[in-house]
């Protein structure tokens, strides 16, 4: 890309998108992974993402999706009128005034009423209706995380009925860090799932909010952090396994 670049700009100067782009959804692929990746690895970027996803909701509550539904129809009745009743014939008379100035009057009204529908303020739009959250009904997910260098790969149960997680054992951590769970749903922020243990397998019990992350295709994976756990509430320390969960 530098070929294409001023000589006196670098790739180094360019600004960092992919927080932007990941938040849009534009990203796929490799790209796609490789953003998610840094999600876990830099907590920067992950409250660049955030950032961005909370800008850009607040830009769909500043216009309504459709106008006024009955806009058109108070339009065609300016224009056109309402439907003539039916009306009995009566003897002729002579020509008058009245009419033809009654008339014009009413095509002033129409035309005043046209500049005041198209003038007159849009509704305001209500706030959106918080989606409603629905716990994965598999009664069992699985996953097997894989580490990132040499090493035996970690089971772990999911049963979404009682909301336990149980893994077999994790030897990821030394004596100076410990081992924390995340789970990576689609929007692509890690949520803490609890410590694993250093000896043995580990038994976690979920909260509603983390129940409901758990779905298959949800990613999890495994940082190091500081004894007692990440102090940010995101990934601190390098990711030393991930994997995907499955219906059984």
């Amino acid at each position: 890309m530098s070929d294409v670049l001023p000589p006196d700009v670098r790739d180094d100067d360019l600004p960092d998108t992919m927080a932007g782009e990941f938040a849009l959804g534009l990203l796929d692929g490799d790209a796609r992974a490789a953003a998610t990746r840094r999600v876990l690895a830099e907590p920067g970027f992950a409250r660049e993402v955030e950032a961005w996803r909370t800008h850009l909701a607040q830009l769909f509550d500043l216009w309504p999706e459709m106008p006024a539904p009955d806009l058109f129809a108070r339009i065609e009745r300016s224009l056109y009128g309402a439907p003539a009743p039916s009306v009995v014939a009566l003897p002729a008379r002579a020509p008058s005034k009245f009419w033809p100035s009654l008339a014009a009057f009413s095509s002033v009204a129409a035309a005043g009423l046209l500049v005041v529908l198209f003038t007159r303020p849009l509704p305001v739009p209500q706030p959106p209706v918080a989606p409603r959250v629905v716990v994965e009904t598999s009664p069992t997910l699985v996953a097997s995380i894989t580490p990132t260098a040499k090493g035996t790969p970690v089971t772990v149960v999911y049963d979404a009925r009682a909301g336990s997680l149980r893994l077999t054992e994790a030897s990821l951590a030394d004596a100076k860090r410990t081992a924390e769970l995340w789970v990576i749903p689609a929007g692509g922020t890690p949520h803490s799932l609890g410590l694993l243990q250093t000896h043995g397998g580990t038994a976690l019990t979920l909260d509603a909010a983390n129940r409901a992350r758990l779905a298959a295709g949800a990613t999890l994976a495994v940082s190091l952090e500081p004894i007692g756990g990440s102090p940010t509430g995101l990934p601190t320390g390098p990711v030393v396994a991930t994997g995907a969960l499955s219906r059984v």
